[in-house]
């Protein structure tokens, strides 16, 4: 166990990359393999693959919501399996608890001494792609162990750490009809999510195909074929981080966020409205970080606004608080953002006009 442990502790080791744009190349060639691998079992939800795997390149985890039945679970393992990623389920109940996940200690014989001691027997958290599977249906106790298990990335107990295995990932679901006898995750704890994803219901057309591919098969899994491997994702993490980004980038991301907080210079009549408190540094954070993966999964070494705008939703519907106004007049935190999108400029010759007046100041 304490070999295991130590083997944890060195952290992933990413293989060099020689050329960054020949890795970009050979992602760009995986992202359409893999999403040719999810085609044989999943019909539609273009989005929302898309996002998840920018979570994944991002190492950031990923809160989908959406009603039941339409296949959150079975794009989640089906990914795993193209990724060559172990894979565990949690079905969160509300007696499901903290040691449920994490692990616990046993009492176990040591065969070399004959005595009995404590041993730690791992939880499922232990693997490299967690569903968390309607996680508002457990107290916020066993939310917390999983949440502290997100952040840290570790397990503690007895004492001792015990580093989780890397890629790590959660991707979690809940429901948003059912709403008796759940456990809302607080907005501190929602925070914690790179992204939240909507799944919504398929076209017509995707429905028909549905029905079509997947009553004439048994296992509809059984034919995936692995396109990544864990080194392969773990190189392609640190090239994330290596993506350049321009400098109009960086201040249209921070004029969108801070335009959500009410009170502030440039927050819009309509943010000081409807809007409580508006979404935190992370949000800037996460759209870059996002916006560089989004990139090179098209193919490029390049951060565009295309890739900010794209991922706005997502990254910041669940980091603004509404008020009693807004509920009564049933705006929701995505039509904030939609006029966001329309009313902060995001031409990069403004940017670029307003760095030169700030330099003509001084």
């Amino acid at each position: 166990m304490k070999q295991a442990k130590a083997d944890n502790d060195k952290g992933p080791e990413s293989p060099p990359i020689a050329d960054d744009v020949e890795a970009v190349r050979r992602l760009g060639e995986a992202r359409g393999k893999v999403e040719a691998e999810l085609r044989k079992v999943i019909v539609g939800m273009e989005q929302v693959v898309d996002e998840v795997m920018v979570a994944i390149f991002s190492t950031g985890h990923g809160l989908l919501e959406g009603v039941p039945g339409l296949a959150k679970t079975l794009l989640i393992s089906s990914l795993a399996k193209t990724l060559s990623l172990s894979f565990r389920r949690i079905q969160f109940t509300p007696d499901l608890m903290p040691a449920d996940i994490t692990g616990t200690e046993i009492l176990q014989d040591d065969e070399e001494t004959g005595q009995r001691r404590f041993m730690f027997s791992k939880g499922p958290v232990f693997a490299n792609i967690i569903l968390a599977d309607e996680i508002n249906r457990t107290p916020p106790k066993t939310q917390a162990a999983l949440l502290e298990a997100m952040q840290e990335k570790k397990v503690s107990t007895a004492g001792e750490d015990f580093q989780l295995d890397r890629p790590f990932f959660v991707l979690a679901t809940q429901n948003p009809l059912e709403q008796e006898g759940t456990y809302p995750l607080p907005e501190a704890q929602l925070d914690r999510f790179m992204l939240k994803i909507l799944v919504g219901y398929p076209s017509e057309e995707e429905e028909l195909r549905i029905m079509k591919t997947i009553t004439t098969r048994i296992d509809p899994e059984m034919n995936l074929d692995p396109v990544l491997h864990k080194e392969e994702i773990l190189a392609l993490q640190g090239l994330v981080r290596r993506v350049p980004v321009a400098d109009h980038i960086f201040k249209y991301v921070a004029a969108l966020v801070r335009a959500t907080r009410p009170g502030a210079g440039g927050a819009p009549d309509f943010v000081n409205q409807w809007v409580s408190w508006g979404a935190s540094p992370r949000a800037c954070l996460h759209l870059i970080v996002g916006g560089k993966a989004r990139a090179i999964l098209r193919g490029r070494f390049h951060v565009a606004i295309e890739d900010i705008r794209a991922l706005a939703p997502s990254v910041m519907r669940h980091r603004m608080g509404l008020n009693f106004a807004a509920h009564a007049e049933g705006v929701t935190s995505d039509d904030i953002v939609k006029r966001l999108l329309e009313s902060v400029p995001f031409e990069e010759r403004l940017y670029d006009v307003q760095s030169r007046h700030r330099a003509a100041s001084v």
